[in-house]
C-alpha cells in the first residue's frame, strides 16, 4: 500500500476511536449527570451509545486488519470472529431499541416514552461481550503466524 493510503486509514482509526468514545462517553455522562430527556436511559441515550459502539468497533477491524499481509488468506477464525462480534452488534441494536420495534417492556400506551429497562440492559451486556469475544477471535487469529495462537487447544500446551 501506498504511504498516503496508510496515511489517510491512521487517519479514519483515530476519528473513529475518538467519535466513538465521545459518543460512548457523552451517552454515559448524560444519564449520570441527569440530563437525559427521559427518565432512564431514553432513545437518544441510546442511539449515540450503539453509535459509538459501532464506531470503536470499526476502528478495531480496520486497526486489526492493517496489522494483517494483505495477500495472507483468512483463517476459519478470523471469519468466525468477525460474523460472531457483528452479531454482538445486532443484538446490542436489537436490545437498545427493543421498545421501538415494539418487542421490549415499556411499549406505549403503558409507558409514555420508551427507556431501557433490565432486561434491556441484561441484552446490551450479552451482545457486548458477544462483540468483544468476536474481536479476542479475529485478533488472535492466523496473520503473519503459520498457525492460530489457539491451536494449544487443540494439540495441548506447546513448549
Amino acid at each position: 500500500m501506498s504511504n498516503r493510503v496508510l496515511r489517510v486509514r491512521r487517519a479514519v482509526i483515530l476519528v473513529l476511536s475518538v467519535l466513538g468514545l465521545i459518543l460512548v462517553v457523552l451517552s454515559i455522562a448524560a444519564e449520570l449527570a441527569g440530563f437525559g430527556p427521559t427518565p432512564g436511559f431514553g432513545v437518544l441515550q441510546t442511539l449515540g451509545f450503539l453509535l459509538g459502539i459501532t464506531a470503536l468497533t470499526v476502528a478495531v477491524y480496520l486497526y486489526l486488519g492493517k496489522s494483517r499481509p494483505s495477500d495472507a488468506p483468512r483463517s476459519l477464525q478470523a471469519d468466525i470472529g468477525l460474523r460472531l462480534s457483528l452479531t454482538g452488534l445486532v443484538l446490542c441494536y436489537v436490545s437498545g431499541f427493543a421498545d421501538i420495534i415494539r418487542i421490549g417492556t415499556h411499549v406505549q400506551p403503558e409507558f409514555e416514552r420508551p427507556f431501557i429497562g433490565p432486561l434491556q440492559l441484561g441484552g446490551l451486556a450479552i451482545g457486548l461481550v458477544v462483540l468483544v469475544a468476536g474481536i479476542l477471535l479475529f485478533a488472535t487469529s492466523r496473520g503473519k503466524r503459520p498457525a492460530s495462537s489457539l491451536e494449544f487447544i487443540l494439540n495441548g500446551k506447546k513448549e
